[in-house]
């Protein structure tokens, strides 16, 4: 029979085994970011010779301007807040207002349609990009922002109902019920009642739906035009990505970490600024 005190023991070196995993985690994610952040001030020279790590010799800021203008880093930034603003919000509207339908009414077909929207994450993006070429082309969209912030907009839409249909289910009912009581509509009842307590789990959805579209590269190189003539439409994805193989050639690197410093800024800041949202909203469906 296992004492109190052995189930203690136990448990105490699983999470000192856990503290480990996630301290030789946070050193894989941190040193390559260290990496970058101070290759983007040194010379060519100091990247490749010497300690990776070692601080530039002399602080050269003269990269990230020569990435925003130069590599037109600048127009790219640009164009990645244009596109990723108007899907995120496209996605959080549509999938918000899926999401409480499929979880607060009963209807014929509800679950069916939910299962279809869960379905969407089990294929990988790379099957679909054939289809949603040719659909994209079709509509007549292919090569504009337009057409790129409609797929982003679906490809997200799958988790996003799937997650917060989970959270509109732990909401309580005798709010919505006193609410409707009181002479509220079913959409002011969404808007002004429900989405207000549903603010955790929405907040969290929409920082993992810009960072996952922010990061995409498969998409927009796919339904983008390439070429010096589509150039001005492209992502800070695809121009990071041109940058990286000019590079080979101009020997420019600092100019191509300052373009990766450029794009992973944003996201740690969003991150940090909304840390104990996410955190809340991942948790909140659990504690009720």
């Amino acid at each position: 029979m296992v004492t109190k005190s052995e189930n203690r023991r136990s448990f105490g070196v699983l999470n000192k085994l856990s503290h480990v995993a996630l301290a030789v985690w946070a050193i894989l994610i941190i040193y390559p970011l260290i990496f970058t952040f101070l290759a983007a001030f040194k010379n060519n020279t100091e990247i490749f010779i010497g300690n990776p790590f070692a601080l530039p010799s002399e602080w050269d800021f003269g990269s990230f301007g020569r990435a925003w203008t130069e590599a037109n880093v600048g127009q790219y930034f640009i164009n990645s807040l244009v596109v990723v603003f108007f899907s995120t919000l496209g996605t959080m509207v549509l999938g918000a207002m899926a999401a409480y339908v499929l979880a607060r009414y009963d209807f014929i077909g509800n679950r069916v349609i939910y299962f279809l929207f869960v379905a969407g994450l089990a294929f990988p993006v790379y099957l679909a990009l054939t289809p949603l070429y040719i659909v994209v082309q079709e509509l007549g969209l292919l090569g504009t922002h337009t057409g790129l912030i409609l797929v982003y907009i679906a490809y997200s839409l799958p988790f996003t109902v799937f997650f917060l249909a989970a959270f509109f289910k732990t909401l309580p009912n005798a709010v919505a019920e006193a609410a409707m009581i009181d002479g509220a509509s079913h959409t002011r009842l969404f808007f002004t009642v429900m989405m207000p307590m549903a603010k955790p789990g929405l907040i969290s959805i929409t920082i993992f739906n810009i960072i996952g579209q922010w990061n995409q590269y498969v998409l927009p190189v796919s339904l983008l035009p390439g070429g010096a003539e589509g150039q001005e439409k492209w992502l800070l994805t695809q121009g990071i990505a041109s940058i990286s193989t000019a590079a080979g050639y101009q020997a420019d690197w600092p100019a191509l970490f300052a373009a990766l410093s450029i794009a992973i800024i944003p996201m740690i800041i969003v991150y940090t600024i909304f840390q104990r949202q996410i955190q809340s909203g991942l948790t909140a469906g659990a504690v009720k």
